[in-house]
């Protein structure tokens, strides 16, 4: 089977690609600006703003499954208009597509979202993600979207880059301890998205971890995970700040996780010390 993954180059694409070659698939990656750490098939450049060039790879490579793990900001053309000319074109070639998106299309106010709940984002970039999920399912009705949360793993996500230079000094910044999220790491999530995309999943789906933790809590489960000092780590509120987003967005899973194979753990269990990371 040939893949497509989009955004190859990041943090889960980079899982995605040493996944999906693991398996035996023909991987193709695409990246933005330059190609990842990750040894797929080949490495393709794609510009989700441009049609044309999408296009044309989708016609070159012509994969059976599309998996669009591409992270982007709160940049429209990219974030909301990107997916939705993805979506487009795996419809066009009768391709079955895959997208991650986010839990910051929730504004907190309910706390707990499980896969019923309607988006109602308060940042652009919550928008922006928010758009890409409605405009990917009408365009191509039997696309996946997968909703994820703080994606942790290997020590090279940005939030476990993040408490190690808090804790050496390196960074100045604070962990919040009202910003509560369910973080899941990155091979179960990896591995959750390939296993839906082989079965005959539509529509939307959440994929977190278990456990609801602070920012902060994070901090030093990945400090003690890592032998730092979590006193180290500077603390706050988010709510007294004049950062923008929601406080608390607790992603229930359950209703994926009874469909699944795969086991998406909890933070206080994947970053028990002792653990491979």
């Amino acid at each position: 089977m040939t893949v497509l993954i989009v955004g190859g180059s990041g943090f889960l694409g980079t899982e995605l690609v040493r996944q999906a070659s693991t398996a035996g698939h023909t991987t193709v990656a695409t990246y933005a600006t330059k190609p990842g750490a990750a040894f797929p098939t080949s490495w393709c450049h794609l510009d989700l703003r441009d049609a044309g060039s999408l296009d044309a790879l989708m016609s070159e490579v012509r994969p059976h499954l599309v998996l669009n793990a591409s992270s982007g900001s709160a940049h429209w053309p990219t974030t909301a208009e990107g997916p939705i000319r993805l979506a487009m074109a795996a419809a066009t070639y009768g391709t079955r597509i895959v997208h991650v998106s986010s839990d910051a299309v929730f504004s907190g106010t309910h706390v707990h979202y499980d896969e019923s709940s309607l988006p109602d984002p308060i940042t652009p970039y919550g928008a922006a993600k928010a758009t890409a999920e409605t405009g990917v399912l009408a365009v191509h009705p039997k696309a996946v979207v997968a909703r994820t949360s703080l994606i942790i793993g290997h020590g090279q996500s940005v939030h476990e880059r993040i408490v190690h230079e808090l804790a050496d000094g390196t960074r100045a910044g604070v962990l919040f301890t009202d910003d509560i999220r369910c973080p899941v790491h990155v091979t179960d999530l990896a591995a959750a998205l390939l296993e839906l995309a082989d079965t005959d999943a539509t529509g939307i789906h959440h994929l977190a971890g278990p456990d609801a933790v602070s920012r902060h809590e994070l901090g030093i489960l990945i400090a003690e995970r890592d032998g730092l000092d979590a006193s180290q780590l500077p603390t706050a509120l988010r709510a007294e700040s004049t950062l923008p987003g929601a406080l608390d967005v607790r992603l229930d899973s359950r209703t994926t996780q009874r469909g699944l194979r795969t086991t998406l753990r909890g933070a206080r269990q994947f970053l028990r010390p002792g653990i491979a990371i």
